[in-house]
């Protein structure tokens, strides 16, 4: 497979021959009459595949193969604009364009630029995904360069916000909530997620103060669309990592999307400590089809089938870690297997109608049912010394001193099949100056659980906690479990103008659940103005997000479920500015937002690697504040990088925990919750050669100040320990064969393809450890030590994608 990977790119790197012209760029602002910017138009370069939407300042650039073309610029509500244009080769054009409203449609665009202007999201442009290097090549790995948003695990598309947890985030596909796994452990057993980069149309994301037509979790909701294509296309990617193709097809009254994804990253993880054989392969099939029974009508059918399996035969593992003054290092044989694997298997049905321009019904039905199974039998001999560190030559020297020599064993044989069942109903109309809203929705899981672990440690010969009649085993879980949950939602919300600069959206959603046997109100908020100016925007959002509780959050340690959980829940408030300028010769954004969250009831909880542990017994009130800030455009024309930072402060207080310290009660207080992590940084910029333009350069770099951790089975207010802060840069390199400014390309590929593009990629490019977990080892006299789980090292990448060329 390698081998045929390589002769593609070796044969796209050799193909470079032949003169083609530098292509049209035209730039510029979308207004209305009253010179307010316009979101969301679609501009469309007529007889071409190429076609883009303007942004919240109604700022777009587009590009045209040829020097004769005609734009058009089209939006729900308003009257369409075409302009005809005859530059010469490589032309950068500047375009302000007015649009005239549609009087017969005059109710739609109202509705249109509402939902467009309210909301506290933010726009992902969904073609860096291809370029940034990631290395689990999913989407949602791009969230963690987004403000607010904290990582220290590359492998892993899990993501925390706002100080809130892996489960506290929301994310759908065309209106359809997805979920994610259960038994997921690591991020090396993480396959590949829901969501297909390749058929992304839109993407939106929104870290606190959503509205109330989203569901009910506490933190964030990532809003994709995969829409109908502008022309017939056919991508294929493939790399080191993972092999891509998707086709996306118009017909007279229908379309269809068709994306097939393969990965294998054991490249990539066997530059962790633990050697062995590693053998994980991902696949995922996905469809969409639309038809288009009338203007009025139509039906999508959503399908997907996803499949993973992560096997694990480790041999050894070596791991270096202490200080300047006392290096220590564990050495570990190791003998045994892991075998993880998943499935699943789901479709959705969405029917859309729309009896008058200013009504819009869509009725979406779905089910999804994912198996999952963990198979783990490993024994683990290790020696644990203290050596000299001999730094003339940067090795370890002799032994200094023994800490431990002993073995520990992990027994787990665990399978868990979820099935989930959807049905709603959602709304959206005018009357006169409102845009109002409603749904509801039914939905159904059922859980069937087997669970049967254990592990125990012998420490030079003594089982811990030592005993000398009996070996005692350590976590031992055996249970089975089988549940059902019911939740009825419904919503409503109203977007009112209140002037020509300011907007209000008042909303509030119902929710019941079977487990809780709840009724939970969560009325929202939101006001936004905008200045004479245009580029100016100011947002208050304020409201209420309660979520119920999970199969997740009532299974604690042992697997025993707490069926009497009540709704956990957060009183929300943030203030957002967004300003856009013109600075170093381009048109630059910048966006803050300051928040603060209040939770009178949530369920603590304990995070090792991607495993979130509930303490699904206790209840814990806690806030969190903080601050984001983001600056974004074009630094180096044509090409769009991002600065981002965020601030944050996440504490809470379980409720009624005390110990005795010295015949003295000790009442711990507020703590740090585990995603505590006060300081993110993160940088995507790109460049290209001044001489040589279609050489580009893809910079993606993170900085995650340290994470509050403990061992997973003391209780919290031990959890005293760090894991260091997470610091990694992964750099790309790409050549475009077909770039609009080559001013030769090679006839073959400008024959046959539309976009020819070769990557070279290094991951962790200062080869940081950076540290995920710890394995949590004692010796005799139980003394525990904190060994260090490190993530990937330095690793290379070659990627290629190359578009076909859509032949009329």
């Amino acid at each position: 497979m390698l081998k045929l990977r390589l002769i593609l790119f070796l044969l796209a790197a050799c193909c470079l021959t032949a003169l083609a012209q530098p292509i049209v760029r035209v730039s510029g602002i979308v207004y209305n009459e009253e010179k307010i910017p316009l979101s969301q138009v679609t501009i469309i370069v007529l007889g071409q595949a190429q076609s883009t939407v303007t942004d919240e300042f109604g700022v777009y650039t587009i590009y045209s193969k040829s020097k004769n073309f005609t734009l058009k610029y089209a939006l729900l509500g308003y009257q369409h604009k075409t302009l005809k244009f005859n530059e010469l080769a490589g032309a950068r054009v500047n375009q302000q364009i007015l649009l005239q409203a549609n009087i017969n449609e005059l109710e739609q665009v109202n509705i249109t630029n509402k939902q467009n202007q309210l909301s506290n999201t933010t726009t992902i442009n969904v073609t860096d995904v291809a370029f940034m290097p990631l290395v689990s090549g999913n989407f949602e790995t791009m969230l963690k360069t987004l403000p607010g948003v904290s990582t220290n695990n590359e492998l892993s598309s899990q993501y925390s916000v706002r100080g809130g947890n892996f489960d506290e985030n929301l994310i759908y596909i065309n209106d359809i909530e997805i979920n994610r796994p259960v038994l997921i452990r690591n991020g090396q057993q993480e396959g590949l997620s829901f969501i297909n980069s390749d058929l992304v149309t839109k993407a939106k994301f929104s870290a606190g103060g959503f509205e109330a037509k989203y569901g009910d979790k506490l933190s964030s909701v990532l809003d994709i669309k995969y829409d109908k294509p502008d022309s017939n296309q056919t991508v294929f990617s493939t790399s080191f990592l993972n092999t891509s193709f998707t086709t996306k097809k118009n017909f007279k009254n229908s379309f269809l999307l068709v994306g097939l994804r393969y990965k294998n990253n054991a490249s990539v993880l066997i530059k962790q400590d633990e050697k062995g054989s590693y053998n994980p392969n991902f696949a995922d099939a996905q469809i969409l089809y639309q038809y288009d029974f009338s203007p009025k009508f139509n039906i999508n059918i959503l399908g997907n089938l996803n499949l993973g399996q992560f096997k694990l035969i480790p041999e050894n593992r070596e791991t270096q870690f202490g200080t300047l003054n006392t290096t220590l290092r564990l050495n570990v044989d190791y003998t045994g297997q892991e075998i993880d694997d998943y499935q699943t298997l789901g479709t959705a049905i969405t029917a859309t109608y729309s009896p008058k321009p200013n009504l819009v019904i869509k009725f979406i039905n779905s089910y999804f049912n994912t198996l999952e199974r963990e198979r783990f039998d490993i024994d683990g001999s290790y020696v644990f010394d203290e050596v000299d560190q001999d730094f003339s030559g940067g090795s370890l020297g002799v032994i200094n001193k023994n800490r431990g020599i002993g073995s520990y064993y992990n027994y787990g044989r665990n399978s868990l099949n979820t099935q989930v069942f959807a049905s709603q109903i959602k709304v959206d109309q005018n009357f006169d100056n409102h845009v109002f809203s409603w749904g509801f929705k039914y939905d159904q899981s059922k859980y069937d659980d087997r669970l049967n672990e254990y592990n125990y440690t012998d420490s030079a010969g003594f089982i811990l906690p030592n005993n000398s009649k009996n070996i005692t085993l350590q976590n031992v879980i055996n249970i089975e479990n089988s549940l059902k949950i019911e939740n009825y939602s419904a919503y409503i919300q109203d977007s009112y103008s209140l002037s020509d600069q300011a907007e209000l959206q008042l909303g509030a959603r119902a929710t019941y659940s079977s487990l809780s046997d709840q009724l939970l109100i969560s009325p929202r908020m939101l006001i936004a103005y905008r200045p004479n100016s245009n580029n100016k925007i100011l947002r208050f959002t304020a409201g209420v997000y309660k979520q119920p509780p999970s199969y997740r959050t009532i299974r604690d340690f042992s697997g025993l479920l707490n069926l009497d959980q009540k709704a956990q829940s957060s009183y929300n408030t943030s203030i957002g500015y967004d300003y856009a300028f013109d600075a170093f010769g381009t048109r630059l954004k910048f966006t803050s937002e300051v928040y603060f969250k209040y939770s009178d009831r949530l369920i603590p909880y304990k995070i090792d690697n991607l495993r979130i542990k509930y303490l699904a017994t206790e209840v814990s009130k806690g806030y969190a504040y903080g601050a984001d800030f983001s600056i974004g455009g074009e630094f180096v024309k044509d090409l769009v990088s991002y600065f981002r930072m965020s601030i944050m402060h996440a504490n809470e207080d379980i409720i009624n925990d005390s110990y005795v310290q010295n015949g003295q009660t000790i009442y711990p207080g507020y703590l740090k919750r585990p995603t505590d992590q006060r300081v993110n940084f993160s940088i995507f910029f790109q460049d290209k050669l001044l001489n040589s333009p279609t050489y580009k350069v893809h910079l993606n770099a993170l900085y995650g100040s340290r994470l509050p951790i403990g061992p997973s089975q003391t209780p919290k207010y031990l959890d005293k320990f760090f894991i260091p802060s997470y610091k990694r840069v992964d750099i790309g390199f790409s050549k475009d064969f077909l770039d609009d400014a080559a001013l030769h390309k090679p006839k073959f590929l400008d024959k046959n393809f539309s976009s020819v593009i070769l990557f070279f990629e290094v991951f962790n490019m200062l080869n940081i450890n950076n540290t995920v977990s710890y394995l949590w080892l004692k010796d005799v006299d139980n003394v525990q030590y904190a060994i260090p789980n490190y993530l990937t090292g330095r690793q290379f990448n070659l990627k290629l994608i190359v578009k076909l060329k859509n032949k009329r």
